[in-house]
């Protein structure tokens, strides 16, 4: 079901979607979040939709609780879209998020039926992706508890990490550098140096990786 990414120059996927609730100016119910997420959807005529859909699916069935699926949520969007305020849980919101994708699919293909999602992938880079995490994890975690804008966030780093052993290393990588930038969280410019080598195995554009929103100080090497 997936179509290749490669022709991305900007975050896409979930990660993507994300970016979209981190502006302060809440969203004021479900139906405005559903807007949102179908204006994302049709973005590259239609081309986002496959991988926010097999991104919000294969998050959706995966083994990871609910709660651990909220709190990736939470820490990719800083909070500023909490769907249990909304009467949904993360699995629902997920669910929303695949149908409008589906939705918006079936436009240019009339009989598209999702298929399963695809196994976890990028074994290979599991090791480097959870090796990033564990490095900035101590300040990320900091950030995720004291943010003056947003509510505390325990777990934040170990759901990262399943994320990436449990779902795979592409939507687990791109959920971290979510949050990173969401948090405004410092890095080193070697770290940013793997980063975007990282994101070049997976085969990003470097705009995937960092728009210019993370938090780069060379000082801190």
């Amino acid at each position: 079901m997936e179509k290749a990414h490669d022709g991305f120059d900007e975050d896409f996927g979930l990660s993507g979607l994300t970016q979209k609730f981190q502006d302060p100016a809440p969203v004021e119910d479900a139906a405005a979040a559903t807007a949102v997420v179908e204006a994302v959807a049709d973005q590259f005529e239609g081309a986002y939709s496959w991988q926010l859909l097999e991104d919000a699916q294969r998050l959706a069935s995966s083994s990871l609780s609910d709660e651990v699926i909220l709190t990736l949520w939470l820490g990719a969007t800083r909070g500023y879209f909490d769907p249990t305020v909304h009467a949904m849980d993360g699995r629902s919101w997920l669910r929303g998020i695949a149908e409008v994708c589906v939705v918006r699919i079936r436009r240019d293909e009339p009989s598209f039926v999702p298929a399963e999602p695809a196994r976890p992938d990028h074994p290979e880079l599991r090791p480097a992706v959870l090796d990033e995490i564990r490095a900035v994890g101590p300040a990320l975690a900091e950030a995720g508890m004291t943010s003056l804008h947003a509510d505390p966030l325990p777990g934040l780093v170990p759901a990262l990490e399943r994320a990436v052993a449990e779902v795979g290393a592409d939507l687990g990588f791109r959920l971290f550098l979510r949050a990173l930038q969401a948090y405004f969280v410092r890095i080193s410019g070697t770290t940013h140096r793997r980063l975007l080598e990282l994101g070049e195995r997976l085969g990003y554009n470097q705009f995937v990786v960092d728009d210019g929103c993370l938090n780069v100080w060379p000082e801190l090497d």
